[in-house]
């Protein structure tokens, strides 16, 4: 049974950290520089499937404690939403790999959290089709990710990194969780996987689609690239909605902030929707579309983007931090975008 949300939510920041996180955002900025001397991009989730405008429909009458920030009060918003995958090259849809999508809400007014950026009039969201991640921490994450750019060391370099135990439970993590046949992006439900601070309260947010999605053609040969036809087939077709919702913070045992690894439970937290995403019916292949798309990979999606009340929370967030802004600088990511924005 559900307990009433909390506000008793606690951050364990270690006092090292920021010197620590810094150093492991600058592993990252290393492998996309090196990655980069092929094919300019992003550290992580460089290889882009699709980028598109949006809507972001903001509900009324939600529950108090969901409506917070952004979620205040009704109202619909533009938005420019970015699918990818989360590897730091570009390979295969048909191997395993972390399936992403970030969203850019536009016409967001409040103070934003970066320095520089806190009158830009827009607001982040960062998911991913996992619910929570198997790493321990900062370390662990960047420790695999810095071993997959280079998989021919790999294996000796988990190893004395983690050692044989943690090395194999987080493996096989991820082999449940992300080397399973993805059909669509269009069907998948996303997780912002890590909390964020919701007003007075924490949370964690998801897209789950919200009407069945427009059938594609037949299903053909999984090649290098299918995952962004198979979506350009669906949006040909019709629209796409998601449902955009909170879970709450309940308590540390059932809704950890800083352990990142345990699942919050539906049933402990029931999921309470807030907003609706809805992908219009289009052409891809259009001059416009082409543009935008152009316009959107060259955006940044930062989760640190965001304003004061939807702060990120718990160590691999608070890496993110620096992580985020070296590889955005790296890569001369567009400024923040204000709507004014004209596509032929």
């Amino acid at each position: 049974m559900a307990s009433e949300p909390s506000t008793e939510w606690r951050e364990e920041v270690a006092p090292d950290e920021d010197t620590r996180f810094l150093r492991l955002a600058e592993q990252l900025r290393e492998v996309q520089r090196r990655r980069s001397k092929q094919r300019a991009g992003r550290a992580l989730h460089r290889k882009g499937h699709a980028g598109v405008e949006a809507s972001f429909e903001v509900l009324g009458d939600l529950p108090a404690p969901a409506a917070q920030g952004l979620f205040a009060k009704p109202g619909r918003h533009r938005a420019y939403v970015r699918f990818s995958n989360g590897a730091s090259g570009h390979q295969p849809d048909r191997r395993g790999d972390v399936r992403g999508v970030a969203i850019k809400v536009l016409g967001v007014a409040g103070t934003k959290l970066i320095p520089g950026l806190e009158a830009a009039p827009t607001q982040d969201f960062l998911l991913i089709q996992s619910r929570s991640p198997p790493f321990q921490g900062p370390d662990e994450f960047v420790a695999f990710a810095v071993a997959a750019s280079r998989p021919a060391t790999a294996l000796p370099r988990l190893l004395f990194g983690l050692g044989p135990r943690r090395l194999f439970a987080v493996a096989g993590a991820l082999k449940r969780a992300l080397f399973v046949p993805v059909p669509s992006l269009a069907t998948m439900e996303f997780h912002s996987a890590l909390p964020v601070r919701w007003g007075s309260y924490a949370g964690k947010y998801r897209l789950t689609p919200a009407a069945p999605a427009p059938a594609a053609g037949a299903p053909g040969k999984r090649h290098h690239d299918y995952l962004a036809g198979e979506l350009a087939e669906r949006l040909a077709a019709g629209a796409l909605q998601w449902d955009f919702a909170v879970q709450l913070y309940r308590d540390p045992a059932s809704t950890p902030i800083e352990d990142a690894t345990v699942p919050w439970s539906d049933d402990l937290a029931p999921p309470v929707v807030v907003a609706r995403r809805v992908i219009d019916q289009q052409d891809l292949a259009t001059a416009r579309a082409i543009a935008i798309a152009d316009f959107v990979e060259k955006l940044a999606f930062d989760p640190w983007h965001a304003l004061v009340e939807h702060r990120p929370l718990g160590a691999l967030m608070r890496a993110r931090n620096h992580a985020y802004r070296l590889s955005t600088a790296e890569r001369a990511a567009l400024p923040e975008p204000d709507g004014s924005e004209q596509f032929p």
